[in-house]
C-alpha cells in the first residue's frame, strides 16, 4: 500500500488545499510545484500546464507520470490532489488543461475535435520528459474521458518515438464507454448529427444526472467539484457530445490493438462510465501485463468515496506504479 494518505483527506468543500494556502500545501507535503502557458499552433490558444516533484527525494526519482484529466475536470483540483500524492512516492508529474477547460483559452468545455487534444497532449508530454534522462520510466495517469485520451496517445506510432513511448498506463475510471444511464435519452442521442453541424456549441445536449452529482459519492467531496470557479455545469454542447460519442467508437474498435501494460481501476456501480466497457478493454487487449480493479459499490469519481475507498483505490495504484518503476516492462505502444 502506499505509504502517504492521500492529500484529500486535507480538503473540505471550498478548497483543495483545506484550510491553507498552495504555498503551505506544497510545503507541508514536500512537493515543489510550477506552471506555466504553451501556446498551441495548431489551435493557436494558450495552454495552461503545471509539474509537481519532491522537494527532496530519498533517492532517484522513480518515474515520470503524465496527468490526463477529463471532460468538465481541471488539473488544479481533485486531479492535483493526485499529482501531489504521486509526486510525495517518488515521480516527477505533469499535466495540461484541455482547450475550454481549467485555466486553458478556448470555449468552455467544448471538445469539437480529440485528435487536437491528443495532439496537445503528446506535444507537451514529450517536451516534459525530454528534461529528464530517456531511460527515466514513464507513464500516463488518466480519468474519465482522459482514459479514452490516454489510449489514443498510447495508440499513435507517429509523434511518440521509441524512446518517448509509455512503459505503463494507469485508467481511472476510463471512458471506453458511456454509460446507457447517462447517455441522453432516445431519440435526442440520434439527432446529435444534425445539431452538431448546424449550432455545434449549443449547450443543449440532456443527460440523465449532473455530473458531480452522480459521481462523487461523498457529499462534501460534490460540494467542492461544484465550487472550482473553473468547473462548467451547463449541458454539454452538441458538437462536444457527438465527439464523445465517436471517440468511445474509435476506442472500442482499437481495443485489440492495445499492447502498452495497464492498470485499470473502476467502479463497480458508475453510472457514467460503463464499467463493462472497460472490462472488454481487459478481456481484448493485446498487453502482456494487464491489471483489472473494479471496486464493487463504487462511483465513478473513486477520489469521491470515503476515506477507506479511497485509500484502498490509490493504494493499488501506487503499488502499481513503484513496481513497474522499480522493474519496467518495455512497452511497445
Amino acid at each position: 500500500m502506499a505509504k502517504y494518505k492521500h492529500p484529500v483527506a486535507e480538503a473540505n468543500e471550498t478548497s483543495p488545499f483545506g484550510e491553507v494556502g498552495a504555498e503551505e500545501f506544497y510545503a507541508r507535503h514536500s512537493v515543489i510545484h510550477a506552471s506555466d502557458y504553451i501556446t498551441s499552433k495548431k489551435l493557436n490558444l494558450r495552454l495552461f500546464t503545471q509539474w509537481w516533484a519532491p522537494q527532496e527525494p530519498a533517492g532517484p526519482l522513480k518515474g515520470i507520470v503524465c496527468v490526463v484529466h477529463g471532460f468538465t475536470g481541471e488539473s488544479s483540483w481533485f486531479v492535483q490532489l493526485t499529482a501531489v500524492h504521486l509526486a510525495k512516492h517518488g515521480f516527477a508529474v505533469c499535466a495540461i488543461d484541455h482547450m475550454g477547460h481549467g485555466f486553458s483559452e478556448g470555449l468552455v468545455a467544448h471538445l469539437p475535435d480529440m485528435n487536437l487534444v491528443v495532439d496537445e497532449c503528446i506535444l507537451f508530454f514529450n517536451g516534459f520528459r525530454a528534461k529528464y534522462p530517456p531511460d527515466l520510466p514513464a507513464f500516463l495517469y488518466a480519468e474519465s474521458l482522459g482514459g479514452a485520451i490516454a489510449l489514443l496517445i498510447t495508440l499513435r506510432r507517429e509523434g511518440l518515438v521509441p524512446e518517448r513511448r509509455f512503459d505503463g498506463v494507469v485508467l481511472n475510471g476510463a471512458m471506453c464507454g458511456i454509460s446507457d444511464k447517462f447517455k441522453p435519452p432516445w431519440p435526442l442521442e440520434h439527432f446529435l448529427a444534425i445539431a452538431a453541424f448546424l449550432i455545434p456549441t449549443w449547450c443543449v445536449v440532456p443527460t440523465r444526472g449532473s455530473l458531480p452529482d452522480v459521481s462523487f459519492k461523498v457529499e462534501w467531496k460534490r460540494k467542492l467539484a461544484i465550487a472550482s470557479p473553473r468547473r462548467p455545469l451547463q449541458k454539454p454542447r452538441a458538437a462536444t457530445a457527438q465527439e464523445l460519442l465517436r471517440v468511445c467508437r474509435e476506442v472500442q474498435g482499437k481495443f485489440d490493438e492495445v499492447d502498452v501494460p495497464f492498470l485499470i481501476v473502476h467502479g463497480g456501480d458508475d453510472i457514467v462510465c460503463d464499467p463493462a466497457c472497460v472490462e472488454e478493454l481487459y478481456n481484448r487487449a493485446a498487453s502482456k501485463d494487464k491489471t483489472l480493479r473494479i471496486y464493487p459499490g463504487m462511483w465513478h469519481q473513486l477520489v469521491g468515496e470515503p476515506d477507506e475507498n479511497v485509500e484502498l483505490v490509490f493504494g493499488d495504484v501506487v503499488d502499481w506504479l513503484v513496481t513497474r518503476a522499480e522493474r519496467p516492462v518495455s512497452a511497445s505502444a
